[in-house]
């Protein structure tokens, strides 16, 4: 008997698929948003749903907290991204290529809709004074997500101080704190 692995999963037989290989329960739920950045992600993706494996479609609810829950300038490596409003107002907004570095933004009520391109820098900033609420659509069973601040100033060995003053132009006891 052989394995098949696609994308890194494992294909199952579809003679032993079920019901759960093709469904989640929970999005309706409201998250908590006590953290630092004021945000939670909730995703369905490849992770949660085997089914979606090969697909190339997946989903996450965010769930930001009044005056200022952000979800932080990321990036999807593998795929684009769609986002709707549900609940509240947000800020949303991505950065253009190289050369140009354009920010591109718009603020969000209800119902509206906003596309962030594959592989751009993007961010959303609930700047209601209320819970904000919305569901994004991606391209992929498993999009991936680097955010920003995290892989910078948080990688593991950590980058040398060095290479961060140079290149953001910072005090070298600044870098450290970071």
């Amino acid at each position: 008997m052989y394995a098949v692995f696609v994308n890194g999963k494992f294909c199952k037989d579809p003679k032993l698929a079920k019901v759960e290989d093709f469904y989640f329960s929970g999005l309706n739920i409201p998250r908590n948003t006590s953290n630092p950045v004021g945000s939670t992600v909730t995703p369905v993706n490849v992770a949660q749903i085997p089914g979606l494996n090969t697909l190339g479609i997946s989903l996450v609810r965010i769930d930001y907290a009044p005056n200022g829950g952000l979800n932080p300038p990321h990036t999807h490596p593998r795929a684009k991204e769609i986002l709707v409003v549900t609940e509240g107002t947000l800020y949303v907004g991505f950065v253009t290529s190289n050369p140009e570095n354009r920010l591109i933004t718009k603020v969000l009520y209800p119902g509206d809709v906003f596309v962030f391109p594959v592989g751009l820098i993007h961010f959303q900033l609930n700047v209601g004074k209320t819970n904000a609420v919305a569901f994004a659509a991606l391209s992929s069973q498993n999009p991936g997500v680097i955010t920003i601040a995290n892989a910078v100033f948080g990688s593991n060995p950590p980058i040398n101080p060095d290479v961060l003053v140079k290149a953001f132009q910072l005090d070298k006891n600044m870098v450290k704190n970071l």
